[in-house]
């Protein structure tokens, strides 16, 4: 038996079908709230239940707590209503009107550009086009029926092939794949544009970006599509990663950083090689960014990569001053992250 969902401060009212969650019932109506894992992982969805019950599907306590569930928030994309619902949620007006598409594409290209991450180029039907907003997501549809999400690294302006950015995780079905066996040519599907992890054009605040591993790819995306814009916003890129050789293309942000004056590079390396004979800067990614500012109160913040970072980049920023609307993150989880209880 369906339930009713009703919005605020919108008042928009929505049906929810069995089965569905609050977000997969927004989302066929239109209303476009933010998100970004769609499993219960990142914490994106979060938002206040003000009146009825949910019942939420199994769901990582760093994304909502404990506490949190007893207070009254919930996690939009594994809540089920038992009553008729109402949550506080704003409306994302930037993806309103961007249709999400599963579509065919061919493997153009696979360049493996370090030594474990493959940049994977992706050719559209030539008479299909992608609208999506730089730093948006896709997910791809594997050969085993799985749906695999991956950020979308080129900026929409220069969107002849998507540039997906593949780590070869140990015990990643699909990325050993990418890795040891797939094809140039071969044929898949994909869903998107997802997420609500894209700049906020609207502001004029100073930009910090904090991105660990293959985190760095749909902040490549904003960051050209932001250059392309002739945004003059002050921009820093923090790039964290255990070895040099981690940064698996260092010399594209170090280009940036000569190229425009607005901006700022700055690779931090958490377990540097002694082979590196690194001189850079050293630590844990948020740590970096407390060292070099005293308060973040006229800040915004991008973080994208591993969950530890975006959790403890939030946490500390926000004690440190950063207004709690302008952190947007992405938190990557692998599969075996989402297998977890």
């Amino acid at each position: 038996m369906s339930k009713q969902l009703t919005i605020e401060p919108s008042g928009q009212q929505i049906e929810v079908r069995d089965g569905e969650t609050l977000l997969d019932a927004a989302l066929r109506s239109g209303f476009n709230m933010p998100y970004g894992c769609k499993n219960g992982a990142c914490g994106a969805c979060k938002g206040k239940l003000l009146s009825g019950e949910v019942q939420h599907d199994s769901h990582s306590d760093s994304a909502l707590s404990k506490f949190e569930a007893e207070h009254g928030w919930a996690l939009f994309c594994c809540a089920h209503p038992e009553t008729d619902v109402a949550i506080e949620c704003r409306e994302i007006a930037a993806t309103k009107d961007i249709q999400i598409k599963t579509l065919p594409c061919r493997v153009q290209k696979i360049d493996k550009v370090s030594h474990d991450v493959a940049v994977l180029s992706l050719k559209l039907p030539t008479t299909e086009r992608l609208q999506f907003l730089a730093g948006q997501y896709i997910d791809i549809h594997t050969k085993t029926g799985k749906k695999r999400s991956f950020s979308i690294a080129n900026p929409p302006h220069a969107a002849e092939y998507l540039e997906l950015h593949i780590r070869n995780v140990p015990g990643g079905e699909f990325s050993n794949y990418v890795w040891n066996e797939m094809q140039e040519k071969e044929i898949y599907r994909f869903t998107g544009p997802l997420g609500s992890f894209f700049l906020r054009e609207e502001s004029d605040k100073p930009i910090i970006f904090l991105a660990t591993g293959t985190g760095f790819a749909p902040i490549k995306g904003i960051l050209e599509h932001a250059f392309n814009k002739g945004i003059k916003r002050e921009i820093i890129l923090y790039w964290g990663a255990r070895t040099l050789a981690d940064l698996y293309m260092p010399q594209l942000p170090g280009q940036w950083q000569q190229q425009y004056v607005n901006f700022t590079f700055i690779p931090v390396l958490s377990e540097p090689a002694p082979e590196d004979v690194w001189q850079g800067r050293t630590g844990f990614l948020h740590e970096v960014v407390l060292e070099d500012f005293g308060s973040l109160a006229h800040h915004q913040v991008y973080a994208c990569g591993a969950p530890v970072m975006v959790e403890a980049a939030y946490k500390h920023f926000v004690a440190r001053g950063l207004p709690e609307e302008e952190f947007f993150s992405d938190a990557f989880f692998t599969a075996r992250d989402l297998a977890k209880p």
